[in-house]
């Protein structure tokens, strides 16, 4: 496996469970147990989609080096979450 698909794929995990107990844990004080799996398991996707376009466009303009592309790309995504989190503590 490239170095660059290892970083998107550690990137895209990373960012997941760091986020996913946030709202595991608001689904789970609101009882509204489908919706929780269903934006789970969305996130994980949508994680790992964000990690790998990220990635490709920070390497495509080959500023940086590709360890510290992946560290933009955990705190681009992690702020993602954080705004996401927001807005759903916020409804």
């Amino acid at each position: 496996m490239q170095e660059r698909a290892k970083a998107q794929l550690t990137i895209g995990i990373l960012a997941y469970f760091a986020s996913v107990w946030v709202l595991f844990d608001y689904m789970r004080n609101n009882h509204i147990f489908m919706d929780a799996v269903i934006l789970i398991v969305v996130l994980l996707v949508v994680m790992l989609v964000l990690s790998y376009i990220i990635i490709t466009i920070l390497e495509w303009v080959n500023v940086f080096d590709l360890k510290t592309n992946a560290i933009l790309a955990l705190l681009v995504l992690i702020g993602f979450m954080i705004n996401l989190s927001v807005y759903l503590f916020n409804r």
